[in-house]
């Protein structure tokens, strides 16, 4: 029996999708008669269209009805599984682009499987160009916030297949999470919901009875062309311009919220104060409410009965707007890359349809009880700023050679043993630089026949007693399975990210406050010890973002400001919380 099948074609492409099911079967464009892996299996594979327009867009409507039994949404997406004798180069930013393996180059007779599952060294690919090398799709996860276009390039017919993502209101986790783009296959991903780089807090849970609808997407699939190789990279230059596409969708709703240069920061602590601006490009959110996917996001974090929305513009004035938001009920909250914390807004804002709501003397107070002893790491929420090491000339990927992301590089957590193959971590503040010394995850010691736990000694020196309560701040960056203890603390089995395996230094931050009575120090030299007491895993680890030890308030701290940091050209960046 002939399936049947329904033919959308604009004059520029023509889809096949297969009827009752709907599943896209055919993707012609280009003088290519279809896109999509003819290998595959028609039920593997995942509209609307626009006259005059080389794309189409996808979106999924997903419905809970009441008669619905309890369960758990870790994971949903859309894949592309495109050609694998045509699609060969890839391209997710401007910098990291390269040619890819062959989906054959991953089976047992090319490739040797590496401790991670998604991870294998290149023994005897098919180009052999690419001989030692490590091929695993975590390599090429980015931040939300830095993503929206990543594709493929194909070869006779030059052809770029991209999915470009207009807007964000739909992703779950914030800007900075976490999600897959392309790999190889070769895959081209549009992620919707997914627990990579957050484990099982970002799980949504429904309970039997609850009813849920949301909208997934839209995103946008486009495809163009060019006659001469030459002419290849601008393929993806062009993808990157449509982008604006997605609007049309989001303007029924209004410019709602106008944020002016008015918020200030107050520390008592610091010999500076300043108001700060909006800075829209280089800011970071603070992924710290519980995330679910059962709203709409806008371009933040969201939770339970919660929307968070940053489509956002700012001018030269750092007056900041949020545009194209549902009417609703909000709360405000935000973050200053520099100081450890959250700002949370007190009041809720009521934002109408067609309305624009200005938004004043908002005043941020930062997390603490007293003056800074000393301060280890930059509180950005990443270990960007910890000792990355060099990659093992063994598991080298080239995409990140002399690249600013040598993270990304595989097998980096045994290079601590490297460093470190007798004796753990000491680190003296005041002397040491946590750029060279500290190292970016505290992960097991490799010994003779397993991973030992590792504890890492922080020395420091007190000129002078101070009576009353100490308080340690422990920032962390992300964990994966670890037992962190340190004095009169301790949390076991601490998180799910599986940040050190997956090449990342964040994942979901946590913030742990220890108070230290004075009796505990004394004037001259102490330690503060941390332990990662978990042993036997070669992947589980903790990635610190700042640690920091403040003294009693009513100390002056005259002479306890080593590594102390202070206000210098700090954000903050306001994400908006429906109630």
């Amino acid at each position: 029996m002939a399936k049947k099948k329904v033919i959308l074609d604009n004059g520029l492409v023509r889809l096949t999708i297969l009827k009752p099911q709907g599943l896209l079967t055919g993707i012609k464009y280009g003088g290519m008669d279809n896109h999509l892996d003819l290998m595959s299996s028609e039920s593997s594979r995942g509209y609307i269209f626009r006259s005059g327009v080389s794309g189409f867009y996808c979106y999924a409507i997903y419905e809970l009805p009441p008669e619905c039994r309890a369960f758990d949404l870790a994971q949903t997406r859309m894949i592309f599984k495109l050609r694998r004798e045509k699609f060969h180069y890839m391209a997710i930013t401007d910098e990291k682009q390269r040619i890819m393996p062959m989906p054959e180059d991953l089976l047992p007779d090319r490739s040797k499987q590496l401790i991670v599952p998604e991870s294998v060294l290149l023994v005897n690919p098919i180009n052999p160009d690419l001989k030692g090398e490590v091929d695993d799709k975590y390599q090429y996860s980015m931040d939300n916030k830095d993503g929206g276009v990543h594709g493929w390039i194909s070869s006779g017919p030059i052809v770029g297949f991209w999915v470009i993502f207009p807007s964000h209101e739909f992703w779950n986790g914030g800007p900075t999470k976490q999600n897959l783009t392309v790999h190889t296959g070769p895959f081209c991903l549009a992620m919707f919901h997914g627990t990579h780089y957050i484990g099982n807090d970002i799980l949504t849970h429904f309970e039997e009875g609850e009813t849920w609808r949301k909208v997934f997407g839209p995103f946008f699939v486009y495809l163009n062309s060019t006659a001469h190789v030459s002419q290849a990279y601008n393929l993806w230059i062009d993808a990157k311009k449509q982008n604006h596409y997605g609007h049309m969708i989001l303007s029924r709703h209004p410019i709602i919220l106008l944020l002016k240069n008015v918020v200030q920061l107050q520390d008592n602590f610091l010999s500076k104060t300043a108001t700060l601006i909006f800075d829209a490009q280089s800011s970071e959110v603070c992924v710290w409410f519980p995330y679910s996917c059962e709203i709409c996001i806008y371009w933040s974090i969201s939770c339970k009965n919660r929307r968070v929305l940053a489509n956002r513009k700012q001018d030269s004035n750092g007056n900041f707007m949020i545009k194209n938001v549902i009417p609703g009920v909000y709360g405000i909250h935000g973050r200053v890359s520099g100081f450890i914390g959250d700002y949370l807004g007190k009041e809720l804002v009521t934002i109408s349809s067609g309305s624009q709501t200005q938004l004043h003397n908002l005043v941020y107070v930062p997390i603490r009880d007293g003056p800074t002893v000393w301060e280890i790491g930059f509180p950005d929420r990443t270990a960007i700023d910890y000792y990355v090491p060099d990659v093992s000339p063994m598991y080298v990927n080239k995409l990140f050679l002399n690249s600013p992301e040598k993270y990304k590089q595989y097998g980096l957590w045994d290079r601590y043993t490297n460093m470190h193959p007798d004796h753990d971590q000491a680190f003296t503040v005041g002397i040491y630089d946590p750029k060279k010394d500290w190292f970016f995850a505290q992960v097991d010691r490799r010994g003779a026949n397993k991973y030992l736990p590792s504890t890492w000694k922080i020395k420091f020196n007190l000129s002078s007693g101070t009576r009353g309560t100490y308080t340690l701040r422990l920032a962390v960056a992300s964990a994966t399975g670890s037992d962190l203890q340190t004095m009169v603390f301790q949390v076991l089995n601490l998180g799910t990210d599986n940040t050190v395996c997956r090449h990342g230094v964040h994942g979901l931050y946590r913030l742990f406050n220890v108070d230290i009575t004075s009796s505990l120090l004394m004037e001259g030299d102490n330690s503060i010890l941390l332990t990662q007491a978990r042993g036997g895993d070669a992947l589980c680890g903790i990635i610190y973002d700042c640690i920091r030890l403040e003294a009693p308030e009513t100390s002056k701290m005259s002479n306890f400001n080593s590594g102390a940091s202070d206000f210098d050209a700090n954000f903050i960046e306001i994400n908006i919380d429906q109630e």
